[in-house]
């Protein structure tokens, strides 16, 4: 196969081309102590009628981020293929054995999905996973709308956000469909770290990328949910997939949805390990050099504790969850209004 590329190790049971509704599954081979010829399979679901633009829905990048996986679940029971035009392709777990195990990272091969791209052919199951995606999946779609929360491990007001892009037209179609989302908050996000990410995958091809926050700490909210689930069908009918009326927050007497920006020194990370006192809650308004938290040393517990300001001035956004920190830990995110 000199010149070209190896064929993925990874089958689909659907048929991406075919019309009407399939369920089935990615099959990453995977040989394991109670199965030498075992796979790791991966939820897919795959909508199709007529012609029409494709958008790609995941959930489930991270095991321990819920909302995106019941919103999407939800979409797969009750979507009808005859009212669509195009084609709609949803992984709700799309790091199935994390989902399962409810965690961050595989427990098979200890890997970040979101982290994994463009992916392996020749690597783990995730990135096996990740490889199919980028190469099978990823150049059918016009866009991807990637639902996340802050896990176990974090915190956020929720929000819908896109990256600032230096193609222009890319950049304003993305954000058109973030306000087709209609979050509670708009944000042009700066990653902490991009590497890896599907984020950048999806962009890189010049695709539309949406992303999410929506709340955190392991566990979801009605609220929180039915930003899901309101964004996704919003989503549909601005990219012409499904006839209806957009959701709208003013529609159903909601604040307006904020849009806001990241300053510099938008992020406040540990230096300390020890246990996390917040001074500020998710939401409140915080200026440069204020104190938003504290660090206690458990080692030493007579010792004043390690004071953290904010950065910038803005709002608290998002924050750690877990009281317990180390050194690295992301701590706390200041967004401004745009």
């Amino acid at each position: 196969m000199s010149g070209q590329a190896k064929p993925s190790k990874v089958s689909a049971s659907v048929d991406f081309a075919r019309a009407g509704r399939q369920v089935g599954y990615l099959s990453a081979p995977h040989s394991r102590d109670g199965s030498g010829w075992g796979a790791a399979r991966f939820p897919i679901a795959v909508f199709k009628n007529g012609t029409g633009p494709t958008l790609f829905l995941t959930g489930g990048n991270h095991g321990d981020e819920y909302e995106g996986q019941i919103a999407l679940v939800k979409l797969i029971q009750g979507l009808d293929p005859q009212r669509i035009q195009g084609r709609v392709i949803v992984m709700p777990f799309l790091n199935f054995p994390a989902a399962v195990a409810g965690t961050r990272l595989s427990p098979i091969d200890g890997v970040n999905m979101n982290r994994a791209f463009p992916g392996d052919r020749d690597g783990t199951v995730t990135r096996m996973i990740a490889d199919f995606i980028y190469r099978h999946i990823l150049p059918l779609t016009d866009a991807v709308a990637d639902l996340h929360s802050g896990g176990k491990s974090m915190y956020f007001s929720p929000f819908g956000a896109i990256h600032a892009l230096d193609e222009t037209a890319q950049m304003r179609r993305a954000e058109a469909a973030l306000h087709a989302f209609d979050p509670p908050i708009a944000l042009v996000l700066r990653e902490l770290d991009a590497e890896g990410m599907l984020d950048s995958a999806v962009e890189g091809l010049g695709k539309v990328f949406v992303t999410t926050e929506l709340g955190g700490g392991g566990t979801t909210s009605a609220a929180t949910i039915a930003v899901a689930e309101r964004g996704v069908r919003n989503l549909l009918i601005h990219f012409g997939l499904f006839e209806g009326k957009p959701q709208t927050r003013a529609g159903l007497g909601l604040p307006p949805m904020r849009r806001m920006t990241m300053p510099d020194d938008a992020y406040v990370v540990a230096d300390d390990a020890g246990l996390l006192e917040m001074l500020v809650d998710i939401d409140g308004r915080v200026a440069s050099g204020q104190p938003i938290a504290h660090i206690y040393r458990t080692d030493r517990p007579g010792d004043a504790p390690a004071v953290y300001r904010a950065g910038a001035d803005g709002v608290l956004i998002g924050r750690a969850h877990l009281c317990r920190v180390e050194p690295g830990d992301f701590l706390a995110m200041v967004a401004r209004e745009a």
